[in-house]
């Protein structure tokens, strides 16, 4: 097991699992850490706490201390020229006639690096535009081509359920999501009601789907013609959590039959 602490970065908007680095952090703390890319600002957002190995990508990274008055002022100059950088790739891409969209722009802490992400539905030859974006500021340049949900993971905003974006909140990675998770959780193929504000199927599709599958194996398939005690019918509903399902039996009409047992215990 090892001490980590989880960081919210407030350029990238990704969360960092990294090593406390024997400080006494608490939640809410802002502090300079390491990354892959250099050094980056952030919000501690879950106190330390222990960590097996092999959740964790090694070596770890660390916190190296807390932001005082002296940094605020670098993370502040930082973001003023970011921002001055992105309205200067809009500019030079529509000079150059690229198809870009840009989202947003950021620095390291030391502004050795700038990072630009942008969308766009094809391929981008943004060489030329990489030179003019060094030449004038000086600095090594990256441009990142994203998708609807990376975006939605950098912007934020509120989901379907009222809650804050997993993707912006907790989630590191982006699984992978089909509508076989839908189906196999019963759910209304409605766009509006599985999509989420990306476009794309929501993420939280993923959480359950295993249980989901799980429970329905002491269940028969909805369609199923079956013999039961009444007779033969068809499987015209399921109750997953009430562990029963209904068949339509004709004239008898529908009837409710209890699943098979689970752990043990008639559902």
């Amino acid at each position: 097991m090892i001490d980590v602490v989880v960081v919210a970065s407030k350029e990238t908007n990704n969360i960092f699992y990294v090593s406390p680095n024997s400080l006494e952090l608490k939640k809410g703390d802002e502090v300079l850490f390491e990354t892959e890319n250099g050094i980056f600002s952030g919000v501690v957002c879950k106190e330390t706490f222990p960590e097996k190995k092999k959740n964790l990508i090694l070596p770890l990274k660390k916190v190296l201390r807390l932001v005082g008055e002296t940094d605020k002022k670098t993370i502040k100059k930082n973001s003023t020229l970011a921002n001055k950088a992105l309205e200067d790739a809009k500019k030079f891409s529509k000079s150059l006639d690229l198809e870009m969209n840009f989202v947003d722009a950021y620095l390291n802490f030391d502004g050795s690096q700038m990072f630009l992400s942008f969308m766009s539905d094809n391929r981008v030859d943004f060489r030329d535009l990489v030179k003019k974006m060094a030449q004038k500021y000086k600095i090594r340049i990256e441009l990142r081509q994203i998708g609807v949900r990376d975006k939605a993971k950098k912007i934020g905003g509120l989901g379907p359920c009222g809650l804050f974006l997993c993707c912006n909140s907790f989630l590191t990675d982006f699984d992978s999501v089909s509508i076989n998770m839908a189906k196999n959780q019963m759910l209304a193929l409605n766009p509006s009601k599985i999509n989420g504000i990306c476009g794309r199927l929501l993420c939280c599709l993923g959480y359950e789907n295993d249980n989901y599958s799980e429970l329905k194996k002491s269940l028969p398939k909805l369609g199923l013609m079956m013999d039961t005690p009444e007779g033969m019918g068809k499987v015209v509903d399921i109750d997953v959590f009430g562990n029963t399902y209904s068949v339509d039996l004709g004239d008898k009409g529908i009837v409710k039959f209890p699943g098979e047992k689970r752990n043990g215990k008639n559902g």
